[in-house]
């Protein structure tokens, strides 16, 4: 039964690398707090079927690529370091044709002490992250690459001025129209770009935020 089973699309790679970084401006530090999230794949059929690692990088490889990048250069905004990992991939082994690198960054609120902002002290933001998804492909025909953005866990409250009026009614129905009730939800949100060089990408998502809200 064997010979009659063919290998469809496959992928490997290092879940949740968990990086914290402090830049050190003289006597103000920054914080970027960020969850790593590498899959790999290309000409890797044989390490499926006969247990041939010759293609394998390895996931303690991919790990480590994490660190030394954020080594070599700060951080930056999510979007620009994930590219720099997928480009590496894609451009420095032969057998990896595509890179998906998914990152998520927890945010950290500067404190302020009497009314200053403290250089080096700070508070979790909270729940909500901001992410990024970048895929780099080659192939045959050239490297193609994109860019997702977005935000989850942006918990949002109004507690007066929404309404629910005007829903379908039924025999099974109960509940009551409102013309005055608390709306809360939880948001996420994706938008891919239309481009991958000449962004800037805070403001970008800056501006994407603000217009959701």
């Amino acid at each position: 039964m064997s010979e009659n089973i063919i290998l469809g699309a496959n992928q490997y790679g290092k879940a949740e690398v968990h990086m914290v970084t402090v830049e050190r401006d003289g006597d103000v530090h920054r914080i970027t707090d960020v969850l790593v999230g590498i899959t790999l794949s290309g000409d890797l059929a044989d390490v499926h079927t006969s247990g041939d690692n010759a293609n394998v990088l390895t996931t303690d490889a991919q790990k480590n690529t994490v660190f030394a990048f954020a080594k070599l250069q700060p951080v930056g905004a999510i979007e620009d370091f994930a590219l720099r990992l997928a480009r590496h991939f894609v451009s420095e082994f032969e057998p990896i044709k595509r890179a998906r690198v998914k990152i998520q960054a927890f945010g950290w609120d500067r404190l302020s002490v009497a009314g200053e902002p403290h250089d080096h002290a700070f508070a979790s933001a909270g729940a909500e992250e901001r992410v990024t998804i970048v895929v780099c492909d080659a192939d045959g025909h050239g490297v193609s690459e994109y860019v997702v953005s977005g935000v989850q866990g942006l918990v949002l409250l109004k507690s007066t001025g929404s309404e629910f009026t005007g829903y379908i009614k039924d025999r099974y129905t109960t509940l009551p129209e409102t013309t005055d009730r608390i709306l809360a939800t939880a948001v996420s949100a994706r938008w891919r770009h239309s481009q991958t060089t000449g962004i800037d990408w805070n403001a970008s998502f800056d501006a994407a935020r603000t217009a959701m809200i």
